[in-house]
């Protein structure tokens, strides 16, 4: 029997809305299919199992470039975090790891291959882990400031953010820079373009978005994703990820 692509999402618990996008699951997905993965502005934990049954741990730094993946890659389960738990969860930057990533330990958070059988089980373990390790208090500015961006999907002046947190535009470029290795600005971008995708994908190839232009849309979709907003909407053998996400209308 052919194997069919499985995919599954779980939204966090609300307490962990500040810190943790969503739970995913990704399973079966065909070996003659390249893999792409396109910026979404958050900081990924990706477990996977290997073919000699060992789990392994890796954490992906924020994306502002494509990333194509091999077949051993994207049979997984991963937890989506928001920046705003790199300090708070993490507890260390990941600005080294811009564009890439890193191995953990294989026994991290005492997640084991077992772990990876059931799914619910996994973003009900993993919840509990990352509950334990929030501090009492966090920085309000900090989650006002994601607040902001993600209501604003990006579209919005550092300007105007840095009035409506009440922090400065140098504290907040020093803040992305140490913490996440990009600009307020190159991150904004990021949010706008992950945006776009769901209206891409229904066939909407110029939402109306605050760009100057057509043409400035469509170099940013390239610089993102590699292909134009055309091939992208056609998304041939399914190849771009994040697009699972987003349901048919």
């Amino acid at each position: 029997m052919k194997n069919t692509l499985h995919f599954q999402l779980i939204e966090p618990d609300r307490s962990l809305s500040d810190f943790v996008h969503c739970f995913t699951s990704l399973q079966n997905f065909p070996n003659q299919r390249e893999a792409v993965i396109v910026p979404n502005g958050k900081i990924d934990l990706i477990f996977s199992k290997t073919g000699g049954n060992h789990l392994v741990a890796v954490l992906l730094g924020l994306e502002t470039k494509p990333k194509y993946t091999t077949k051993e890659a994207v049979n997984f389960f991963s937890v989506s975090f928001n920046p705003l738990a790199i300090e708070y969860v993490f507890k260390q930057p990941v600005a080294d790891i811009l564009n890439t990533g890193k191995i953990l330990p294989t026994d991290f958070w005492d997640f084991s291959v077992s772990d990876m059988n059931d799914f619910e089980g996994f973003c009900e373990k993993a919840t509990r882990k990352i509950s334990s390790l929030l501090p009492e208090k966090i920085d309000e500015r900090k989650r006002q400031l994601f607040q902001v961006l993600f209501s604003s999907n990006g579209e919005i002046s550092i300007r105007e953010l840095s009035e409506r947190v009440h922090w400065s535009e140098r504290q907040i470029n020093r803040y992305f820079n140490q913490q996440f290795g990009l600009s307020a600005k190159a991150y904004c971008k990021i949010l706008r373009f992950q945006s776009s995708l769901p209206h891409i994908k229904n066939g909407e190839l110029y939402p109306k978005l605050n760009l100057t232009d057509q043409s400035h849309f469509i170099k940013e979709v390239r610089q993102f994703s590699g292909v134009s907003p055309k091939e992208l909407h056609k998304n041939e053998n399914d190849r771009f990820l994040q697009f699972l996400a987003y349901p048919e209308k």
